[in-house]
């Protein structure tokens, strides 16, 4: 009896994970069809006014030697009217400065600096000689987050875009980017697409040719964040419920994000607990506002291509969810917080957060059951096919729909690549990030502190594949 209720429970559970996975893909593919829509007026030459707000790009950068030159060129060449670029070296320990003061011509520049929110001390202010709109502040190390709210205390504008230091923007992301402000006045703030790079081709700052890595993590890591952001955040999106903008790409309102305290120094999802804390803050004191997903603004980065980097960002990236969720649990289940509360909250809670718990000991109660006579050929079935065989269905036709829309990988081979990876993950990889996500998930609950560690960069930002 205790056997059958379990196994009922396991199977349950993968199958209400499914479900909810399914219908996140059918409001995706609602908004997706909105997007392509609008993809034949896009064809068009920009119609710049004069009017679209001035942005302010944020790029905290700590030991970036090897990328910084490459990104800050990618955003110097960025196809919109009005923007400033604000670099935030976070107290490198490399050739970081070193590198932004040959390659741009940086000189001291005394100007005034207001403190809207405290941050670690600022060191030196730099204007480049050669572009007016690019500015570098030297400041102590505090982390990410601490960098970030030095940046928006130096923003000159309304609005901010923060991005990743090694990552690298096409040239009309801005534009599209910005277009949820220009419609919806409530709008506080709007994310694109996080693409990889890895065996791809740069040139001059810019991505020129796409491609597929040749390693398997990292082939496997794109197939993920085409679950991610194609049918996640675009599902989310629609019912303005969406709990995450990537830190890699994201843009803000300025005066919102103060008033709300700016990111928050003390957790290592310092981009997801902004979020959060957004719709708590707006939602629970009846401010009207949205946040929103956009398909194709692409931001591109490189993603770690050994198990010990990948395994400490998945780590950090759980205690970070962890942390997100907790410091903000009166949003859910609020009878102010609508569908975030009621929905989006709940499910990252239970599905996403503690989700590793029961995919690990579902999947050994399943097994050892099964070995044990406990459990017959056809639940065991039935359990992979709601464990494995619907994920593969759903990965399926994320690859498939990416590639109808966006056709962002050109050859056939590409797609039989991503075809075999989907498959392939799940003998080895997709168990490896349930373990390390479960270690995440007991070291915040043990209270240890999350730790960024060192990302080791294969310069795939840099050169050509």
């Amino acid at each position: 009896m205790i056997v059958s209720t379990l196994q009922n429970l396991v199977i349950g559970y993968f199958v209400g994970l499914n479900v909810c996975y399914l219908a996140l893909n059918l409001l995706a593919l609602k908004g997706l069809t909105r997007t392509l829509q609008r993809q034949d007026f896009d064809e068009l030459p920009p119609l710049y006014l004069g009017l679209e707000p001035p942005i302010t790009i944020l790029a905290p950068a700590y030991n970036e030697s090897l990328s910084i030159a490459a990104s800050v060129r990618s955003l110097l060449q960025l196809n919109y009217s009005e923007y400033e670029i604000l670099v935030i070296n976070d107290g490198s320990k490399d050739e970081t400065l070193d590198v932004l003061m040959r390659e741009f011509a940086l000189q001291p520049f005394p100007e005034a600096y207001h403190t809207s929110l405290e941050t670690r001390p600022i060191r030196a202010i730099y204007h480049s000689k050669t572009y007016p709109n690019l500015r570098v502040i030297d400041k102590e190390n505090g982390g990410k987050a601490d960098a970030l709210n030095a940046g928006i205390n130096g923003a000159r504008y309304p609005l901010f875009c923060a991005v990743d230091a090694d990552s690298i923007l096409q040239r009309d992301s801005l534009r599209k980017a910005v277009q949820p402000f220009l419609e919806d006045a409530t709008t506080v703030a709007a994310g694109g697409t996080i693409r990889i790079a890895n065996g791809c081709e740069v040139k001059g700052g810019f991505l020129v040719k796409t491609g597929l890595p040749t390693n398997y993590l990292a082939l496997f890591q794109i197939v993920e964040y085409l679950r991610a952001f194609l049918f996640g955040r675009l599902g989310w999106s629609s019912l303005n419920a969406l709990l995450i903008i990537s830190g890699a790409f994201g843009l803000f309102s300025k005066e919102r994000v103060v008033e709300a305290g700016g990111y928050r120094t003390d957790t290592i999802g310092e981009d997801m607990e902004l979020i959060v804390r957004l719709h708590r803050t707006l939602r629970l004191a009846g401010v009207p506002y949205r946040i929103t997903f956009l398909p194709d603004p692409v931001c591109w980065t490189e993603a770690p291509e050994d198990l010990k980097t990948l395994k400490n960002q998945r780590i950090r990236w759980q205690q970070g969810l962890g942390e997100s969720l907790l410091k903000n649990l009166p949003l859910m289940f609020h009878p102010k917080s609508g569908l975030i509360g009621w929905l989006a909250f709940p499910f990252l809670f239970f599905f996403e957060w503690l989700g590793p718990l029961i995919e690990v000991g579902g999947a050994l109660f399943m097994g050892w059951s099964f070995l044990q006579g406990a459990v017959s050929y056809e639940a065991m079935g039935v359990f992979l096919f709601v464990s494995v065989g619907l994920g593969i269905l759903l990965s399926v036709s994320a690859v498939l729909l990416e590639e109808i829309s966006f056709h962002v990988y050109p050859r056939f081979r590409h797609l039989l690549m991503l075809l075999g990876a989907i498959v392939a993950e799940n003998f080895g990889y997709r168990q490896l990030n349930t373990v390390w996500r479960m270690i995440g998930l007991f070291r915040l609950v043990s209270g240890r502190k999350a730790r960024w560690g060192e990302m080791t960069r294969r310069g795939a930002l840099t050169r050509a594949e």
